[in-house]
């Protein structure tokens, strides 16, 4: 599978540590910068970066997913997120990596790099590398309804109006 990996200055020790057990786990890695360290870096451009890979490579059919990780993730995902046909998962724990996949077939993983050990940061990419999506029906309408808002706006009818 190929991984497209961004962060910025606080995770690029984690990032160098990360690239070196997904080439070892047979992955083929690509690192979306930066590639010194720098404490006023910007990690946007990175992030999209790699969002944008990860929906070229799935739009011509490469197995591929993202990691962006940053001090606490939260910014990494919202910067995947504006990336169309991205699903950015914020995760914190097994539990959350594994539902980011199954239930929401999330494509990009964001996790705080400052927020865990580099073992538990392991244990949660690689949960979520193997974690296949789920395909059930109400997963599948839900995506395809946030999808459909991304595209053009529509939304279901307000129950309440």
């Amino acid at each position: 599978m190929r991984i497209h990996i961004a962060t910025d200055h606080a995770g690029l020790d984690f990032s160098t540590q990360l690239q070196d057990h997904l080439r070892s786990a047979g992955h083929e890695v690509v690192d979306h910068g930066p590639i010194e360290y720098d404490a006023l870096d910007d990690y946007p451009a990175f992030c999209i970066r790699a969002a944008q890979a990860v929906v070229a490579d799935q739009a011509v059919g490469v197995e591929t997913l993202g990691v962006v990780f940053g001090g606490s993730g939260n910014g990494e995902q919202i910067a995947a997120n504006k990336v169309e046909g991205v699903r950015a998962a914020l995760v914190w724990n097994t539990s959350t990596a594994e539902l980011a996949r199954q239930h929401n077939d999330a494509n990009v993983i964001s996790i705080g790099a400052r927020q865990h050990s580099f073992d538990e940061v392991i244990s949660l990419i690689d949960t979520f590398i193997a974690t296949p999506f789920s395909h059930d029906e109400r997963h599948v309408r839900r995506i395809g309804q946030i999808a459909d808002f991304e595209r053009d706006g529509s939304l279901l009818p307000d129950p309440r109006a």
